[in-house]
């Protein structure tokens, strides 16, 4: 994997971003890579609140989530899954080989994401297939943000079509 260092006895590349883009034909259904941890602040909480003028409680006051039975104020769902896609992209594994991504299935918000935790990504290529035409493929991803505990708070699929590698002259 070009110096992508795998966790032993596992198919997961841990934190590293990659250092070529994947084509198509470089999907492993079954790989796995784990990203960076992020510890998630009130500022990023807050932040994206302003941006999306989502102000609820839960989100802005921590007496208030505390009512709710969180221990603190509680990250955005959307924030979540804003931030799964964040921290994969940091792998680079498409970076030049994405066309577009196609959707985000199956997301489901399974554990509160709480202010002060730290959080990661991890990407499995679930699946890969030649577009209709052949010209692409599609890979689909199961993507979960987990916490510290390595518990999943988020879990989605994702699909994306990417590239075929250049055929040389």
């Amino acid at each position: 994997m070009n110096g992508a260092a795998m966790r032993p006895g596992s198919h997961e590349v841990v934190s590293q971003r990659l250092p070529q883009s994947l084509y198509y034909e470089d999907i492993v259904v079954g790989q796995r890579f784990r990203t960076r941890e992020h510890v998630v602040t009130n500022d990023d909480i807050q932040r994206f609140g302003d941006l999306t003028h989502d102000h609820h409680p839960l989100h802005t006051d921590d007496a208030f989530a505390q009512t709710m039975g969180f221990p603190r104020r509680i990250a955005h769902g959307l924030f979540s899954l804003s931030l799964m896609e964040g921290l994969k992209s940091e792998l680079g594994l498409y970076e030049s080989t994405s066309v577009a991504s196609l959707g985000w299935d199956a997301v489901r918000f399974r554990k509160a994401v709480v202010s002060g935790e730290a959080v990661h990504v991890r990407v499995t290529f679930i699946e890969a297939r030649l577009s209709s035409k052949g010209t692409h493929g599609i890979v689909t991803e199961q993507v979960d943000l987990c916490n510290a505990q390595g518990e999943v708070a988020v879990s989605s699929t994702h699909a994306a079509l990417l590239i075929r590698r250049p055929v040389s002259a």
